[in-house]
C-alpha cells in the first residue's frame, strides 16, 4: 500500500510529506539499522523516533508505526543488540495497552520474529510480554468499564497467544518464563488491581497450553504470595483484642433479644466486620486473590484436572503454609479444594496430615499437623462421619500404643506430641461426637481407647487446653460416654501446662480452619463449613431433659439461634439458608476474649487462634 508520512520533530522530521511503498519502507529500515553500524545515526534515530512515539497518534502515524513495526520484523536479522540497544529498548517497552490491535499485532509479530532469531532476545522478550501481564497506572481506572474491559481482553489474549508461539519455535522458553514471572511477581504492596491482573495470568498460564509446562510452578508462587499477604494481616489491624490472651473467642453462642432480631443483628454486625476489613489493605487484596484462586480450582474440577492440581497444592502446603504458624486464611484453598472432590482430594489431604503426623522428624511440624487435621475433621462438612471416625480412631490408636510405651507421669515438654494428639481427638469429638457414638461399633472403639488413655499417668485432661477439655467432657456427659468424672473445672480458656507443650508458637491453641472472615472468599467456603452453633443445637435438648431430672448438672447451655443437628453428616441446605446462618454467625461473633467460668458463665468453644505476641 502507499501512505503519505507526516513529520514529527521529536522523532522523524526527515520522513515528512514522503509517500513511499511498504517495500521501499523495508529497505529505508534496513538502510537506517545498517547505517548506525556506520556511524551515521540520523536515519536510525529516525526510525527510533518513530518507535518511540506513542502518544496522540493520528491514522497516518498509527499506519507509519504499524509498517516500520513489520518491516522490523523482516530485518532483525540486521539488529546488533549492541549498536541497535536504544531501538530494541524501545520496541521491548512498548505497552500494549496503548494501542489498538493493528499495533498489537504488529508488534507481537515482531516480538516472535525477534525471539526465535537469536538466544539473546529470548528473555528480553518474555519479560516485554509479562511486563503487559499489567495495565500501565493511567489504565487502571478503566479496567472495569467497557473500554477497559475489551482493551484488556484483547491485550492479554494476544501476550498468552505469543508466549505459546515462542515455546513451540523455543522449547527452553518456558523455563525461562517461570524464572522471570516469578522475579518479576508484584510484591505485597503493589495496587490490588495491578496484583490481580498479574494472578490471573498466572492462573491463565496453568491452565493454558503451556500450563503442563509452567503449570506448578505458578500455583506455588501464588500459594507463596497468599501467604506473604496472610502473615501481614495484623490481627490488631483488624480486632480490638486483649493481647495478654493469645485466643480469639470467634463464635460467641449467646444471643441477647429474641432470636427473631438475629437476622437484622446478623446484617448489623456483617456490615461492622466488612467496615473493619475495608480499613485493611492487604486482607483486601488477600480475600480479592483467593477468590480467584477458588475460581480456577472450579475450572480445574469442570475440566477433569483437579486431582492433578492437588499434587501441587498439597507440595507447597507442606512446603509453605504448614510451616505459616500464623497463617489465618490462606490454608482454606486446601479446604475448598478437598470441598470439590471429597472421596479423592478430601481424603487425600487428610491422609498427608496424618503421615506428616506419624513421621516427621519436626515436633513442631508434627503438632501442626495434626492441629490442622483435627481443624480440618471437625470443621468440613463434606466429610462423611465414617471417614471422620477412621482417622479418630487412628489418632486413638497411636495415643493409646504411646501410652503403652510410657512410665512416667506428666511431662507437656517431654511429650508435647502426644498432649497435642490427644486435643486434637477431643476436639474433632467436640464437633462429631453425637454422629460418631450413634455407631455402635465406633462407640466401643472410642470408648475402648479413651479409657486407656485419659487415665494414664500422663494426664491429658491435666495438660490440654482446660476449654477443649471441659466441653469434650461435657459432650461426654450428654451422650453418656464413660470418661473421668474427677477433673475439676478450671474455668480458663488456657493453662501453664497447655502453654508449655504449645511451646513459643502456641500450637495448643492453634485451630486453623476456624470460620473464615473474609467476606468475598466465605462464599465457597460457607455452603462446607460446620460452625459451632450447628453443633451446641443439637445437645440443647438432651441437657435440657437431664436438668429436669438431676440437681447435679448446673451448666447452662447458650442459645444456638439457627443452629442445625448435623448428626446425619450435615444434611445439604441451600445457599440462602447457608447465607442465613452466616448472617447468623457474624452476628454472634465477640472479639473479645472470655476468662470467666464455663460452667455456668460465658465461656465458649474457642475459634480464631494465634501464636502469642512473642511469637509474632
Amino acid at each position: 500500500m502507499g501512505m503519505e508520512v507526516h513529520a514529527e520533530q521529536a522523532g522523524y522530521a526527515e520522513m515528512e510529506n514522503v509517500e513511499i511503498t511498504d517495500t521501499e519502507l523495508l529497505y529505508h529500515v534496513r538502510g537506517a539499522l545498517k547505517s548506525a553500524l556506520q556511524g551515521d545515526p540520523d536515519l536510525y534515530e529516525q526510525l527510533r523516533g518513530v518507535i518511540h512515539h506513542n502518544e496522540g497518534l493520528v491514522p497516518e502515524e498509527v499506519a507509519l508505526l504499524v509498517t516500520c513495526l513489520k518491516a522490523l520484523s523482516g530485518s532483525v536479522s540486521c539488529l546488533d543488540i549492541v549498536h541497535h540497544r536504544s531501538l530494541i529498548s524501545s520496541i521491548l517497552q512498548m505497552s500494549m495497552w496503548n494501542y489498538g490491535t493493528d499495533v498489537m499485532d504488529a508488534l507481537m509479530e515482531l516480538v516472535i520474529s525477534l525471539a526465535t532469531s537469536s538466544g539473546q532476545y529470548v528473555d528480553l522478550c518474555l519479560e516485554m510480554l509479562v511486563s503487559n501481564f499489567m495495565p500501565p497506572n493511567s489504565f487502571i481506572s478503566s479496567l472495569n468499564q467497557t473500554r477497559g474491559i475489551l482493551r484488556k481482553d484483547q491485550v492479554i489474549g494476544r501476550v498468552h497467544s505469543t508466549l505459546i508461539d515462542i515455546a513451540e519455535l523455543v522449547p527452553l522458553s518456558p523455563l525461562r518464563l517461570e524464572r522471570i514471572i516469578k522475579e518479576r511477581m508484584p510484591l505485597i504492596f503493589t495496587k490490588e488491581p495491578l496484583i490481580l491482573a498479574y494472578v490471573e495470568n498466572m492462573l491463565k498460564l496453568e491452565r493454558g497450553a503451556i500450563g503442563v509446562l509452567v503449570g506448578r510452578t505458578m500455583l506455588v508462587a501464588i500459594m507463596d504470595r497468599l501467604i506473604d499477604l496472610d502473615v501481614d494481616i495484623a490481627w490488631d489491624d483488624i480486632l480490638q483484642e486483649d493481647f495478654t490472651k493469645c485466643i480469639f473467642d470467634m463464635e460467641l453462642e449467646d444471643l441477647e433479644g429474641p432470636v427473631d432480631d438475629g437476622q437484622q443483628d446478623g446484617d448489623k454486625h456483617r456490615i461492622s466486620w466488612m467496615e473493619r476489613f475495608s480499613g485493611n489493605l492487604y486482607a483486601q487484596k488477600l480475600d480479592s486473590l483467593m477468590v480467584l484462586t477458588f475460581e480456577h480450582l472450579n475450572f480445574c474440577k469442570e475440566s477433569g484436572r483437579l486431582s492433578q492440581v492437588l499434587d501441587t497444592l498439597l507440595q507447597s502446603f507442606q512446603q509453605t503454609v504448614l510451616t505459616a504458624y500464623k497463617s489465618k486464611f490462606a490454608q482454606f484453598v486446601m479446604f475448598y479444594a478437598c470441598s470439590l472432590d471429597p472421596e479423592n482430594c478430601g481424603r487425600r489431604f487428610s491422609d498427608t496430615l496424618f503421615h506428616i503426623f506419624k513421621t516427621s522428624r519436626y515436633p513442631e511440624w508434627r503438632m501442626s499437623a495434626v492441629a490442622y487435621l483435627a481443624s480440618y475433621l471437625a470443621r468440613a462438612k463434606f466429610l462423611s462421619i465414617s471417614s471422620v471416625a477412621e482417622y479418630v480412631e487412628s489418632l486413638m490408636e497411636w495415643c493409646s500404643t504411646y501410652c503403652s510405651n510410657q512410665s512416667g507421669g506428666i511431662n507437656p515438654k517431654a511429650h508435647k506430641e502426644f498432649y497435642a494428639a490427644c486435643q486434637a481427638m477431643m476436639y474433632v469429638l467436640c464437633f462429631r461426637m453425637r454422629s460418631m457414638l450413634a455407631i455402635p461399633r465406633i462407640r466401643s472403639q472410642i470408648s475402648k481407647h479413651l479409657e486407656d488413655i485419659l487415665r494414664h499417668p500422663l494426664s491429658p485432661l491435666v495438660v490440654c487446653l482446660p476449654s477443649i477439655v471441659e466441653e469434650f467432657l461435657r459432650l461426654a456427659k450428654v451422650t453418656h460416654l464413660d470418661v473421668p468424672d474427677n477433673f475439676v473445672s478450671s474455668g480458663l480458656l488456657e493453662s501453664e501446662l497447655s502453654m508449655t507443650f504449645g511451646g513459643r508458637e502456641r500450637l495448643d491453641m492453634f485451630f486453623p480452619f476456624d470460620p473464615c472472615l473474609l467476606m468475598r472468599s466465605d462464599r465457597f467456603i460457607r455452603p462446607n463449613f460446620v460452625y459451632w452453633s450447628m453443633v451446641r443445637s443439637s445437645y440443647d435438648n438432651d441437657d435440657d431433659d437431664d436438668e429436669a431430672t438431676s440437681d447435679e448438672d448446673d451448666i447452662e447451655i447458650c442459645t444456638a439461634g439457627k443452629g442445625m443437628n448435623i448428626a446425619n453428616d450435615g444434611a445439604a441446605r441451600s445457599y440462602d439458608q447457608d447465607l442465613d446462618e452466616f448472617d447468623h454467625e457474624m452476628g454472634k461473633m465477640s472479639i473479645t476474649p472470655k476468662v470467666t467460668q464455663w460452667f455456668g458463665g460465658d465461656m465458649q468453644m474457642p475459634s480464631r487462634i494465634r501464636p502469642c505476641p512473642d511469637s509474632l
